[in-house]
């Protein structure tokens, strides 16, 4: 038998004044959209009386069947996918996707392996990848981790008038790589001057770009990497991930940065590859060649800030120290 609801909607619709008064209540109206006389109706519940279909007037998803769409979602970086969930309720809904979010976080945390990775879904994340995503630490690969330092030097007096004082401002850089890698490069170069040599191509052509392997323990990163020379030094870096917001992931502060030069019994050019098995288990204070003494750093531990490849160019920290002489990470 059919509800009493069902049976009085086509009385009501006799009288084109209750028409016009049901549709303001199922019918939105979209500013944008007015211009062209359309109307955007929303996604009809499971089960509703209405069993007529709704033509969507949007041109995209007319031209555009749904499995493009997909293609499309499905190539896109997770945080182009959380700025595309903005433009309508269909893509919102699309990109909650599971499949998405499972490529992601399998590629985000490769080091952990896929059996792993489900472990951790099931008991940490109620098997939810798009929760997983958001809550997990994980280091970001769409672009670099700045450091800002800046300290005074004290300059040359002249005439015993005045005695200057120079502010000097340098920057640490890391790109991490999903498979484990990492570049390394300390320099007073502006941001976006950095970005165009921090890849594997670039930091073959430039010699102050060094390679190293990191690991990813929670929320703790630990990385390595070898200053080649006639006494290879090994500068290991301590490092915990956090966010400003959920899912960010866009601040690392600095736990310890040491140096340490290495043994010729322990180290060999080819054990760079394992560089972080040779140094797994050292002290801070351990040293292994004595004309290299390891030395653990407490200046230039300034918090690393994660700025995307797309901002490189309009980032503040490639302001000059006369506009910004000190930047605070937050």
């Amino acid at each position: 038998m059919a509800s009493d609801f069902a049976m009085n909607i086509p009385a009501e619709l006799e009288s084109n004044l209750r028409l016009k008064t049901l549709q303001q209540y199922y019918v939105i109206q979209r500013p944008w959209l007015d211009l062209y006389g359309k109307n955007v109706r929303p996604v009809a519940p499971i089960g509703s009386v209405s069993r007529k279909p709704i033509v969507d007037p949007a041109l995209i998803h007319r031209s555009l069947p749904d499995e493009l769409l997909f293609e499309v979602f499905a190539r896109m970086h997770p945080y182009e996918m959380g700025r595309a969930c903005c433009v309508c309720r269909k893509w919102r809904y699309t990109i909650r996707n599971p499949v998405f979010w499972r490529n992601a976080c399998l590629k985000a945390w490769q080091l952990s392996g896929m059996v792993e990775n489900y472990k951790i879904l099931q008991s940490k994340y109620e098997g939810s990848w798009r929760k997983m995503w958001l809550l997990r630490p994980r280091v970001r690969t769409d672009g670099l981790y700045v450091s800002r330092n800046t300290y005074i030097r004290v300059g040359v007096a002249e005439w015993k008038v005045t005695n200057p004082v120079h502010l000097v401002c340098y920057y640490r850089y890391i790109r991490f790589f999903p498979s484990g890698r990492f570049l390394y490069k300390n320099s007073s170069q502006k941001v976006k001057e950095v970005a165009k040599v921090m890849n594997i191509r670039g930091a073959k052509a430039d010699n102050s770009v060094f390679r190293g392997l990191y690991t990813l323990t929670d929320d703790q990163v630990e990385a390595a990497v070898v200053y080649p020379g006639m006494r290879p030094t090994a500068l290991r870096i301590r490092l915990r991930l956090r966010g400003t917001t959920s899912g960010a992931n866009n601040r690392m502060d600095l736990l310890s940065l040491v140096t340490c030069g290495l043994n010729n019994n322990e180290f060999s050019p080819h054990d760079e590859e394992n560089i972080l098995g040779v140094v797994e288990g050292w002290q801070d204070d351990e040293t292994h060649n004595p004309d290299v003494p390891a030395v653990s750093h407490n200046r230039g531990m300034t918090p690393f800030v994660f700025v995307p490849f797309e901002e490189v160019e309009s980032s503040v920290l490639n302001l000059p120290v006369d506009k910004m002489d000190y930047f605070v990470p937050g």
